[in-house]
């Protein structure tokens, strides 16, 4: 057996037994090799040691399995974590964010479509320090493992009430035009609300069926999503096309970007989507992503 039918033989290996515990004797026995030489050329040939090849390909697999309604605790078992805790640690070391904020922000994605190039200016965001602010506006509470995505789109396109959009700027008068969307945990096992406001400098004319929040002061790198045909792409697409591209910048942020940028997704932050006069047009329209951001150097390991 030549180096290479090695090379591919183990990483078959590692993938049908991923689920089971495996060392570095176990996949070099497998292949033929003693543990000391089969390492080494695994190490040159994949650039990568072959443990760490195991870890990342379990963490790759795992990021998977956590969109199928799959608790957190319940993946890690299945990979080889002991604790959710610790595999909530290694996702956050490999990816830049935690499992938690994977979930929430992927839902109702398919991850099998990976996209590398979103075009627009998806590929470079802009990094931009932001005051806190303050939004107001209507929410509902939903799960982020579990209907999410389900809830959201429910909930906006069966209101059968007052336009909410109409009503929060006739009530609010906010200085800007612009809908900001956020999401914002309420517990560790995945309650949230989903709250779509508007930016206002005071919660003076808040109704008691609105609902507030102040987002604290945070740096961003901003994505703006690539700019979509609504005129001619609304008649060949079942969803719409802009939010279509949400979910596709989302992706790129999450299975692209963060993991190959010097950033990290600052939890301690919030993310926000921000819907302003350019994402109305039917032509080139787009919106922005907010993403909180750390230098990965800052991070206390």
């Amino acid at each position: 057996m030549n180096y290479c039918q090695a090379i591919e033989q183990s990483i078959h290996f590692i993938e049908t037994n991923i689920k089971n515990k495996l060392t570095a004797e176990q996949i070099a026995h497998n292949v033929g090799y003693s543990v000391f030489h089969f390492c080494r050329i695994f190490a040159i040939n994949q650039g990568i040691p072959l443990m760490e090849f195991v870890r990342k390909k379990r963490l790759l697999l795992s990021r998977e399995e956590l969109l199928n309604n799959n608790r957190i605790i319940e993946v890690a078992l299945d990979y080889g974590f002991e604790t959710a805790s610790g595999f909530s640690k290694a996702f956050r070391k490999e990816f830049g964010y935690s499992p938690t904020t994977y979930i929430a922000r992927m839902s109702g994605c398919d991850t099998k479509k990976i996209i590398t190039n979103t075009g627009g200016n998806a590929m470079n965001p802009v990094i931009r320090k932001k005051t806190a602010f303050k939004v107001a506006g209507y929410g509902i509470n939903t799960n982020i493992a579990e209907s999410f995505t389900k809830d959201v789109a429910a909930y906006w396109d069966t209101y059968n009430g007052e336009n909410l959009e109409s009503k929060m700027y006739n009530q609010l008068n906010p200085p800007k035009h612009g809908e900001v969307g956020i999401c914002i945990p309420c517990s560790d096992n995945g309650n949230a609300i989903y709250l779509l406001g508007v930016i206002v400098d005071d919660f003076e004319k808040v109704t008691p069926d609105m609902m507030t929040i102040t987002v604290p002061e945070a740096e961003y790198a901003v994505f703006t999503t690539p700019p979509v045909n609504g005129i001619s792409e609304v008649q060949t697409y079942d969803a719409d096309p802009l939010s279509i591209a949400v979910k596709e910048t989302w992706k790129f942020i999450f299975n692209e970007w963060i993991p190959n940028s010097d950033y990290e997704f600052d939890e301690a932050k919030m993310d926000f989507e921000f819907y302003d006069e350019r994402c109305h047009t039917l032509e080139n329209a787009v919106m922005e992503i907010y993403v909180p951001i750390t230098r990965k150097t800052d991070l206390t390991k």
